[in-house]
């Protein structure tokens, strides 16, 4: 058991804290945030994550995990420290280390330990460790020995616990093998495959991954398009191709991009940084240009089928970025809905966790419903615009029933082709057939 600080509780740092606590170590989260810590001593997670709000509490009733706000508390005891606090970036992709130049002069000052280890979780340009080692050296206020480690997060917004105990590896890089074998150690109980790395290597796993999964993402949405032109089935093509081990069948669902705190910032930050190096990232570049298109790809057909929507109604469903989380970060579904409203159409939306969260972005300019019912009741077309279960399983009949005419523009291809077209809908989807009734029995 080793006794562990994490420095900043948003989502990488509170689920990090959260389950090496699970494992057996002693933790002690620290925030600025006091309102975050008075939540959190009281076993209630400042965000909506699944299976978060379980594991809080039950390792603070075992005495694993403490919280505070307190740098001095916190830091004067601590040997090993996480690092876990923002990195947001600027619209040309460059990243704003203030939170962690602070965080690393806040470590330096409270640190009385001969031997520290200092690990970052949170997502940094490469070369940034070792920033974090001269701001934490430069500001000690004791003789401290400091290591610096970097293990980049892999965690999945809507799934981080389950990403945490089943993830495919743990990165470690460091420059120092005692201090990497040390985190190597604290991780063991995970029973997942440890890959040791020096520290820069790290720094740009991170970033190239996600880039590479944008990249699929990308990809398939431009197949999508495509297929909808040639007649082909993208759900068909996309199976046909993952069945091949080398392509694999994660990332090629097609649908109207990719958003969130991480895809659209670590492939704007990865080409900033590639840009000060003196190097192109053409192919990524390709990949935002790509990803901001595909967002307007159901205004496009709403506007093919209905000429102008101005005055229409207009149904969202769905305003966090993805499924199982109320982050409204980059979330597609919001731009959609502020995009629709300058063109004079009448929204209201629905999303079972993110209604609030969009209320601080979007305003008055949209109405808010309460159910999927409510939302869809007397309007012109319905966008679906996040993969919420809650949606696929809504009955199809209702739409028939509670629509003026049954016309849905579905950017995550909700429902399979068969099933929708035993109901009078009319039915766009992302890369498949258009359905209406014309056309029904031929796809039979």
């Amino acid at each position: 058991m080793k006794n562990i600080t994490i420095v900043g509780t948003g989502h990488v740092g509170l689920v990090t804290g959260v389950t090496l606590a699970e494992i057996g170590h002693q933790v002690v989260c620290y925030d600025i945030n006091e309102n975050d810590i008075a939540l959190m001593k009281a076993g209630i997670s400042p965000f909506y994550e699944p299976e978060l709000t379980d594991l809080l509490k039950k390792n603070l009733n075992k005495g694993q995990l403490f919280f505070t706000g307190d740098p001095k508390l916190a830091l004067v005891d601590a040997e090993i420290i996480y690092i876990a606090v923002g990195t947001p970036t600027a619209e040309n992709g460059s990243v704003d280390l203030s939170y962690i130049k602070e965080a690393a002069k806040t470590i330096a000052e409270n640190i009385t330990k001969q031997e520290v280890i200092v690990v970052t979780k949170s997502t940094v340009p490469v070369g940034t460790n070792k920033l974090i080692q001269q701001v934490i050296v430069t500001n000690l206020t004791n003789e401290v020995n400091v290591n610096i480690v970097s293990n980049p997060e892999f965690l999945r917004e809507g799934s981080a616990i389950y990403d945490t105990f089943s993830a495919d590896r743990i990165v470690i890089g460091s420059d120092c093998e005692k201090a990497a074998s040390i985190i190597e150690e604290i991780h063991r109980p995970f029973g997942i495959t440890i890959f040791i790395t020096d520290l820069l290597s790290a720094e740009m796993i991170k970033y190239s991954s996600n880039a590479f999964l944008a990249t699929k993402i990308s990809f398939i949405n431009e197949i999508a398009n495509l297929c909808e032109k040639v007649g082909a089935n993208i759900e068909e093509v996309a199976h046909g191709m993952g069945l091949d081990f080398r392509i694999g069948t994660q990332f090629l669902k097609a649908g109207i991009g990719f958003g969130g705190s991480c895809f659209p910032k670590d492939t704007r930050g990865l080409i900033q940084q590639a840009t000060e190096a003196g190097q192109s990232l053409e192919i990524l570049e390709a990949v935002i240009k790509v990803n901001k298109q595909q967002k307007y790809s159901l205004m496009n057909k709403a506007k093919q089928r209905f000429g102008n929507l101005k005055d229409k109604k207009i149904a969202i469903l769905g305003l966090a970025f993805k499924p199982n989380t109320n982050d409204v970060r980059e979330s597609i579904a919001i731009d959609i809905a502020s995009e629709l409203t300058m063109q004079g159409a009448l929204v209201t939306a629905y999303d079972p966790l993110a209604l609030e969260e969009a209320k601080q972005i979007l305003g008055e300019k949209i109405q808010y419903a309460l159910s999927i019912e409510e939302a869809i009741t007397n309007t012109d077309m319905v966008f679906i615009a996040t993969d919420w279960d809650e949606f696929k399983d809504f009955p199809l009949e209702k739409y028939e029933m509670l629509m003026k005419h049954p016309i849905i523009f579905d950017g995550k291809n909700s429902y399979s082709l068969d099933e929708i077209s035993e109901y009078n809908i009319e039915y766009y989807s992302v890369g498949r057939p258009f359905l209406n009734k014309s056309n029904f029995y031929n796809l039979k």
